[in-house]
């Protein structure tokens, strides 16, 4: 993990940067609950006012923190949902939406600290752009791309984004906080595949 910024290792007018950067190094392991503006600013070395130049408060700190980690796992989804060399745009579309779901858990084994200050911020923390999370964005979008194969009806489509947002987000939090916790890497992944197909069987079926 990259160790936390130092007065000389940002530019002058790159101190907002600075301080996003320092905020993920330290929610990386410890959560939301490890992100205090005033601790930011220590490990940067600079004064806490300089920090409250750029961040009006710590939950101003917390949203741009938040929406930088969206951003990242949504990456991180692509790359899951990767291209389907499959012919038929069903066949594709199907298999958009599995990855969307195998990468949002897949985030979550991998970044469980970011993944909490994502999706577990305290009340009232949201994006300071006012969008909806990438990764949700990437949802809608997978869920509109089977309506546009054929594979779902516009009345099917109506709400199938939340049992399927629920199924990924619910497994997640088993996997960070309940028992799965206790599993190894690759049993998680299975059971989460399992859950996904399980789900998307679902919300397929006429």
């Amino acid at each position: 993990m990259p160790a936390p910024q130092t007065r000389s290792s940002y530019h002058h007018g790159d101190l907002r940067a600075a301080l996003i950067a320092t905020g993920l190094d330290l929610t990386r392991t410890g959560g939301p609950d490890a992100l205090r503006l005033r601790e930011v600013a220590r490990h940067i070395g600079v004064s806490p006012n300089a920090a409250y130049r750029h961040f009006a408060n710590h939950h101003a700190l917390l949203a741009a923190v938040a929406a930088e980690i969206q951003d990242r796992m949504a990456q991180s989804m692509r790359a899951e949902m990767g291209v389907s060399e499959a012919e038929d745009a069903s066949a594709r579309a199907v298999a958009r939406l599995r990855g969307v779901g195998l990468g949002y858990v897949g985030f979550a084994i991998e970044e469980p600290g970011w993944f909490q200050l994502a999706f577990f911020a305290p009340e009232g923390i949201e994006r300071p752009d006012g969008q909806l999370p990438p990764p949700l964005v990437l949802l809608h979008d997978a869920l509109d791309a089977l309506v546009d194969a054929g594979v779902l009806t516009a009345a099917q489509r109506t709400g199938a984004e939340w049992s399927c947002w629920s199924t990924v987000h619910g497994f997640a939090e088993l996997t960070i906080h309940g028992p799965l916790r206790y599993l190894p890497a690759d049993q998680v992944r299975a059971l989460a595949a399992r859950a996904i197909d399980d789900i998307n069987t679902g919300v397929l079926t006429p």
